[in-house]
């Protein structure tokens, strides 16, 4: 795909989702998938292999759920290279980010991305999140590529702060995994996405504490 055909494929997903971006925000997510593309070469990071692909399946994929999360501060539980912490740390520079993935590759990357980006909201870290005691809760945890929905609230249960939300982003609406919601934990709200050139079902379901 030449430069032109990437310049349209940004202006028209971006235009789509109907998100207000600057230029200074979208030459820091341009410049993340360059970066993305660079050492994928070499750590293989994503099995997305083209900028092309990664543009619409990780970016805009990443982005059509900023309206819905809320919180001032946001923990993105199995980042992997960042997804969907770094856009989102891009897009809303008003609220903190925090990467966590046990893969140190993964995170070396995350750093690296922060750094060249000069995301002062955004840092990461290296744990199995079980294990992870942060000095502090999140009122915003999210995850793009975690296992089950049960598993993700487990895991994450004793990082939320007391009024916060958990954020499962999924493929076709999980009604089996949520027949396993942990107790003490309810569905609060379903969105259902439109990732712009991304075919499939996409969904957003928001869990809070009963």
């Amino acid at each position: 795909m030449s430069d032109s055909q990437h310049e349209v494929l940004w202006s028209k997903g971006l235009e789509a989702l109907a998100l207000n971006i600057n230029e200074s925000q979208l030459e820091k997510l341009k410049q993340y998938v360059e970066l993305l593309n660079r050492w994928n070469k070499t750590y293989n990071l994503t099995a997305v292999r083209e900028p092309a692909q990664m543009i619409p399946m990780h970016i805009f994929d990443s982005l059509v759920v900023a309206p819905f999360i809320d919180g001032d501060n946001c923990l993105d539980v199995g980042s992997g290279a960042g997804l969907p912490g770094i856009p989102l740390a891009i897009l809303q520079s008003d609220r903190s980010f925090t990467m966590l993935d046990t893969n140190g590759k993964k995170t070396r990357f995350i750093q690296q991305a922060i750094i060249e980006l000069g995301l002062k909201n955004a840092d990461v870290v290296q744990s199995r999140v079980e294990q992870w005691q942060p000095s502090n809760q999140y009122q915003t945890i999210i995850s793009r590529a975690f296992s089950s929905i049960a598993d993700f609230v487990n895991g994450c249960s004793a990082l939320l702060a007391e009024n916060g939300s958990l954020y499962a982003m999924k493929g076709q609406h999980p009604v089996q995994e949520l027949a396993y919601l942990p107790k003490g934990y309810q569905l609060e709200s379903t969105q259902a996405l439109e990732v712009p050139y991304v075919e499939g079902e996409r969904h957003l379901l928001r869990i809070t504490r009963k």
